[in-house]
């Protein structure tokens, strides 16, 4: 018998035959917060899960515990069958105002985006302020609420193509690997060639950026 992969042995938590007691809300999710370089990328996602189709709402799961070919398979079906709105908080903003700050302020945009009156579920230990819905913050929400779930899968998706795109123009840093998580092999290339213009200063204050280390 084949070795199943790792996404495939992990017990999914949500079970369609227990649809009915998620309600229909609004999850949102951030990838990105902890990186050395790029945007902190969000995603609002409201479905029904009553509504949600059976086979996809099974294997919806945090993000992490899913491997990249079970992500990459999921987001379109997510996206199709749910309202998904996308925000981001460039490197720029998270150096001018905080990484906290920015993650807050492109949740309170991503939710906009949805225009709906529906409650917001939000993975982690902050409310978003600013909406004009109710918001709950919930600790370990994407293995608990199936939107954040949802959107933590559409959110590092997106962000890892972003980071990989982003490798083949600079690749010192082995961003295709890492997502611009300070790896060994990231923190070697900022050793060699100093800060690309993707690089939050406020994370990386003692690498000096250099001239061959250019571009967008």
């Amino acid at each position: 018998m084949p070795a199943r992969s790792k996404s495939e042995k992990a017990p999914r938590p949500f079970d369609p035959a227990l649809a009915a007691r998620y309600p229909a809300v609004i999850g949102c999710d951030e990838v990105g917060r902890g990186a050395l370089c790029g945007p902190v990328l969000v995603a609002a996602v409201w479905f029904d899960p009553l509504a949600f189709p059976p086979e996809i709402l099974t294997r919806l799961d945090d993000s992490k515990r899913l491997d990249r070919a079970a992500r990459e398979a999921l987001t379109p079906l997510i996206r199709a069958h749910a309202r998904v709105s996308l925000a981001a908080g460039s490197r720029a903003l998270v150096d001018r105002v905080n990484v906290r700050v920015a993650t807050l302020d492109a949740m309170r945009r991503a939710v906009a985006g949805l225009g709906l009156d529906a409650t917001v579920l939000v993975d982690g230990r902050d409310a978003i302020p600013g909406l004009s819905q109710t918001c709950r913050a919930v600790i370990g929400g994407d293995r608990l609420v199936p939107q954040i779930a949802a959107a933590s899968i559409v959110a590092k998706t997106l962000r890892d193509e972003i980071m990989r795109r982003l490798a083949r123009r600079h690749p010192a840093y082995a961003w295709e690997r890492n997502a611009g998580y300070g790896t060994a092999a990231h923190l070697a290339g900022l050793t060699a060639r100093g800060r690309s213009p993707h690089h939050r200063v406020s994370f990386t204050g003692r690498f000096e950026t250099v001239g061959v280390v250019s571009g967008s």
